[in-house]
């Protein structure tokens, strides 16, 4: 089954629904999107969002990456959008590359630390509540995504399935599939040039793959986190993100077929 869906100037853009659940119900297609940003959609990409039917952004950006990159939206665009500006301790992760070695390791740690701090960080916290609080209640599909729809949306999209009881192996190969190689080597590029253009110099190739890469510890590291302080993945969704019994009733009633 094919989940990518082509765009000329969004990256990363899949249907992250479709799967079996532990119910039997399995999650519906054509209403949980996924994707990297939308500052360089075209005129083409924008028609197709539209017709999508999209009722629900959901921005995981900070307010400096939205600032740096707007959104581009459709004619008549009249979703909700869900973003915010709390800002904490954490490093806009530009900013952070001049003072790093710029090796495969240090994006590999930086990943995994990133994980292991955001399922507490305010912002997201804010974020994936007010998420699932729409998934609740939106009438139509919901688009979530960051920058690169690699990390802070597949964090999010792995708690849906894991909230929606699709098994781990099938929650882990959708995480996965951000590693498309033609998507990957279509950004190295991009991507070694903006990192150069930050840190004052170029990292090599194997570095670059890395950045783009998702990475299963990545994961591991947030659900060990959320384990660590709330018992497990359900505690955190619950005690942390507020998705209580009732919530999640409604939630799996819309997402569910």
């Amino acid at each position: 089954m094919d989940r990518h869906i082509d765009f000329e100037g969004v990256d990363n853009f899949r249907d992250f629904g479709g799967y079996p659940t532990v119910c039997g119900r399995g999650l519906k297609r054509g209403l949980l999107y996924r994707s990297a940003h939308h500052a360089r959609a075209s005129e083409a990409d924008l028609t197709a969002l539209k017709a999508l039917g999209v009722s629900v952004v959901v921005d995981l950006r900070r307010t400096i990456e939205r600032t740096r990159e707007p959104s581009r939206r459709w004619a008549e665009f009249a979703a909700e959008v869900i973003e915010n500006d709390l800002e904490g301790a954490e490093v806009d992760w530009a900013a952070s590359l001049g003072a790093s070695d710029l090796s495969a390791r240090w994006f590999r740690e930086d990943g995994i630390e990133f994980y292991r701090k955001a399922v507490h960080a305010p912002r997201y916290v804010e974020l994936f509540a007010r998420y699932f609080q729409a998934l609740a209640r939106a009438v139509g599909p919901v688009l979530v995504h960051c920058a690169a729809g690699k990390d802070r949306t597949g964090m999010i999209c792995a708690l849906t399935h894991h909230l929606a009881g699709v098994s781990h192996e099938d929650m882990i190969a959708d995480y996965l599939l951000t590693n498309d190689p033609v998507r990957i080597a279509r950004r190295v590029k991009g991507l070694t040039t903006y990192i150069a253009e930050h840190a004052g110099r170029a990292p090599d190739e194997a570095a670059v793959r890395v950045a783009l890469s998702a990475d299963v510890a990545y994961l591991e590291a947030a659900f060990a986190a959320m384990a660590a302080t709330h018992g497990s993945i359900d505690g955190y969704v619950e005690e942390v993100l507020g998705v209580d019994a009732a919530l999640r009733a409604r939630i799996l009633d819309r997402i569910l077929g």
